[in-house]
C-alpha cells in the first residue's frame, strides 16, 4: 500500500514536531521557601542517645513495647489504607508515564467471500499487522501529568510511613498509660487496705469506749472511699487493656499474659537527639515532605493546563503481511503505512481550558499554603514536645522531694494515731496529701512518655527523604 501521506510532508511535519519540542510550557516554580524559623525557641532535650529513629522503641529494652508497636502497624487499617494509596499512586505514575510512549496493538483478520460470479470464484484474506500510533508531547502536556504522578507517588510513600507513625506513637502511649495505671493500682489497692485497717482499729477503739461514734464513721467511711477508688482504677486499667487488643489484634488472653510478664516502666528507657536547625529536622517529617511533594504535583500540573491550549501532533502507522487464497492460489505481500499525521488546532472552547489552567492555578497556590501551614505546625509539635520534656523534668524532682515528706508526714501521723497520740483528722489528712503526692508522681512519669512520644511523632519517626521505605520497625514490611 502507498503511504497515507507523502514522505516530503510528513518529514517537514517531524521536522516541525522535534523543532518544538524544547518550548515544553513551565509552570510555578515546584519547590518554594518553607518559611521555617532559623532557630528553635524552646530548650532541646539533654542527653540524647539515639540517632535513628526508626529503631526506637526496639532501644528501649521493652520487647513487648516492639512487637505491641509491630502488631499494631500491620492490623491497623489506616496503615492499610495508606498503602493502598500509595499502590494506587504507583499505578497512576505507570500510566501517566505511557501516554509518552507509542502504543502498539496487534490485530490478526480473516475474511472468507463468496461470489455468484463464476468469473469471481470465493475467496479467502488473511492478514495480521501492528497498529502504531504516538503522541509527540511537543508543549509537555504528557510529561507534565507524569511529573505530577511522580510527585504524588512520592508523597504518597511519605505517607504510608506517617501513618506507621502515628499508629506507632498511639499503641506506645497506650501502653505507657496502661503501664501508669498498673502504678495508680496499686497506690489504689495500698491505700484502701490502709483506710480499711485504719476502719478495724477505730471500731475496736470504739467498742472499748475509746473513740467517739463520729470518728468511727469518718474512718468507715474514708475506708469506703478508698475502696471505690480502687474499684474505678482496676476498671480503667481493664480499659487500656480492651484498648491494647483492638490496636495489635493479639486474643485478650494471650496480651493479658504478656502484659503480666513485661517490665512496668513509665516512661521511655533512652531519649532523642534532636539537630539544633530546625530545617534539618522539618526535612525528615514525612507529612512535610508530602505537602512538599503536593506542591510540585499542582505546578506540573498547571504546566500540563497550559499545554493543552497549545497545537497537539500525532502519528499513527501500521506494518504487516496478508494472504489472498483464492480458485487454488495464494498470493503473500507485506503492507505498511504511515498515517494520518494529525495536527489539533484549538480554535473555540467557551474558555474551558482557560479555566482549567486558572483552577490549576489556584489549587497550586492552596498546595503552596499547606505546605507552609504543615511547617508551621510541624514545628510547633516539636516545640511543644520540648516544652514539655524540660517541664517534666523539672517538676520530675519537685514531684520526688514532695512525695517523700509527704511519706513521712504520713509515718508520722500514723504512728501518733496508733499510740493514741494523733487523732483520726491528722491521721486522714497526712493519709489524703500522701495519696495526692503519690498519684502526682506517677502523673508526672506519664506525662513525661507522652512528650517522648510526641517528640518521637514530631521529629518524623525516623523516615528519611533520601531513602523513603524507611520502616518504624523493621524492612520487612515495606511496601
Amino acid at each position: 500500500m502507498k503511504p497515507a501521506v507523502p514522505i516530503m510532508k510528513l518529514t517537514m511535519a517531524l521536522a516541525v514536531a522535534l523543532a518544538l519540542g524544547g518550548c515544553a510550557l513551565s509552570g510555578p516554580p515546584p519547590a518554594v521557601d518553607a518559611q521555617a524559623p532559623v532557630q528553635w525557641q524552646a530548650p532541646l532535650p539533654h542527653g540524647g542517645t539515639v540517632d535513628q529513629l526508626s529503631s526506637w522503641w526496639r532501644s528501649q529494652g521493652d520487647p513487648l513495647l516492639a512487637s505491641l508497636v509491630e502488631a499494631a502497624q500491620a492490623a491497623s487499617p489506616t496503615v492499610a489504607a495508606a498503602r493502598s494509596r500509595l499502590a494506587q499512586a504507583r499505578e497512576a505514575r505507570v500510566a501517566t508515564g505511557a501516554a509518552l510512549a507509542p502504543t502498539v496493538d496487534a490485530t490478526l483478520t480473516s475474511t472468507r467471500a463468496s461470489q455468484q460470479s463464476a468469473a469471481l470464484p470465493s475467496n479467502t484474506t488473511s492478514q495480521g499487522y501492528l497498529q502504531v500510533s504516538w503522541e509527540l508531547d511537543i508543549f509537555g502536556a504528557n510529561r507534565a501529568a507524569r511529573d505530577a504522578a511522580q510527585a504524588r507517588y512520592e508523597g504518597a510513600q511519605a505517607g504510608w510511613h506517617d501513618a506507621r507513625v502515628s499508629v506507632a506513637a498511639d499503641t506506645a502511649n497506650t501502653y505507657y498509660q496502661f503501664r501508669a495505671c498498673e502504678r495508680l493500682l496499686d497506690v489504689a489497692r495500698q491505700d484502701a487496705a490502709s483506710r480499711a485497717d485504719t476502719a478495724r482499729l477505730t471500731e475496736l477503739s470504739a467498742q472499748a469506749g475509746f473513740e467517739a461514734p463520729a470518728n468511727l464513721a469518718l474512718a468507715r467511711a474514708s475506708a469506703a472511699d478508698a475502696a471505690n477508688r480502687e474499684i474505678a482504677q482496676r476498671a480503667q486499667c481493664e480499659v487500656d487493656v480492651k484498648t491494647l487488643v483492638a490496636l495489635s489484634a493479639i486474643p485478650e488472653p494471650e496480651l493479658r499474659s504478656r502484659l503480666a510478664g513485661g517490665a512496668a516502666e513509665l516512661s521511655p528507657a533512652r531519649g532523642i537527639a534532636i539537630d539544633s536547625l530546625p530545617a534539618q529536622t522539618l526535612a525528615q517529617r514525612p507529612d512535610v515532605f508530602n505537602a512538599e511533594r503536593e506542591v510540585a504535583a499542582a505546578s506540573f500540573e498547571v504546566s500540563g493546563a497550559r499545554a493543552q491550549r497549545y497545537p497537539r501532533l500525532s502519528i499513527a502507522g501500521s506494518i504487516g503481511r496478508g494472504q489472498i487464497h483464492a480458485a487454488g492460489d495464494s498470493v503473500t505481500a507485506g503492507t505498511w503505512t504511515i498515517g494520518p499525521v494529525q495536527m489539533t488546532l484549538p480554535v473555540f472552547d467557551a474558555g474551558r481550558r482557560r479555566a482549567s489552567v486558572e483552577a490549576a492555578q489556584e489549587r497550586y497556590e492552596a498546595a503552596v499554603t499547606t505546605y507552609r501551614g504543615s511547617v508551621r505546625q510541624a514545628v510547633s509539635e516539636v516545640e511543644q514536645a520540648l516544652v514539655n520534656l524540660q517541664g517534666t523534668d523539672l517538676r520530675a524532682v519537685q514531684a520526688q522531694a514532695a512525695l517523700d515528706g509527704y511519706r513521712a508526714s504520713f509515718t508520722a501521723a500514723e504512728d501518733l494515731y496508733r499510740n493514741g497520740m494523733g487523732s483520726l483528722l491528722q491521721l486522714e489528712d497526712a493519709r489524703r496529701t500522701r495519696l495526692a503526692a503519690e498519684n502526682a508522681m506517677i502523673a508526672v512519669q506519664r506525662e513525661r512518655s507522652a512528650a517522648w512520644i510526641a517528640l518521637y511523632r514530631a521529629a518524623g519517626g525516623g523516615w528519611n527523604r533520601d531513602n523513603p521505605n524507611t520502616s518504624v520497625i523493621s524492612t520487612a514490611s515495606n511496601p
